[in-house]
């Protein structure tokens, strides 16, 4: 019964945002405790405080198409539309265009790469965040960042991984920018 109850939410999520969703019926199917695990990362991955959503947003693309998910990118631009992000921000993020973001998505956008890349300007950066949105606004990019990276590791795992190369922002195609590096 509880497994009937999973199954629809997944479907309500499936049709809402487009995404397939297989990868976790099929863990649903092999063990519901390992579904609940994975539920538990979705409730850290949507942790957000302090922290306002565009570079929270910014933060968590750059973390997913540094895994070259285009299923997941596209997934997390959707929500990020929802969400109230304008579509252009979207835009500028997933095309790398850092000229025309804003100094808040900038800093969440070079924040998530250096972190990726392991940069050492992760730590001025870090504390610029820390400086603008305090601690929890670092542990909401954090969690944003390890989140979005683990989806797309788990999807290849289980052989549902599809490359980036386009995602398409309120009616417009965006070609995914070189891969983020630091």
């Amino acid at each position: 019964m509880l497994n009937r109850l999973f199954r629809r939410r997944l479907d309500a999520f499936e049709k809402q945002f487009r995404y397939d969703v297989s990868h976790m019926r099929e863990i649903l199917a092999a063990s519901r405790r390992a579904f609940l695990r994975v539920a538990r990362v979705q409730a850290m991955g949507a942790y957000r405080e302090d922290v306002p959503r565009e570079p929270w947003y910014a933060a968590k693309l750059v973390a997913t198409m540094h895994e070259d998910c285009g299923p997941c990118t596209q997934l997390v631009a959707d929500m990020a539309l929802v969400d109230g992000v304008a579509p252009e921000v979207l835009r500028t993020v997933i095309a790398g265009r850092q000229d025309a973001m804003t100094s808040d998505v900038l800093l969440g956008h070079r924040f998530a790469r250096a972190v990726l890349g392991h940069h050492p300007d992760a730590d001025e950066l870090r504390a610029e965040v820390v400086r603008r949105w305090g601690q929890r606004g670092l542990v909401s990019l954090a969690f944003g960042i390890t989140t979005s990276r683990m989806y797309p590791t788990l999807k290849y795992a289980l052989g549902h991984g599809r490359a980036c190369g386009v995602v398409r922002i309120g009616g417009h195609s965006e070609k995914v920018g070189a891969r983020p590096a630091a």
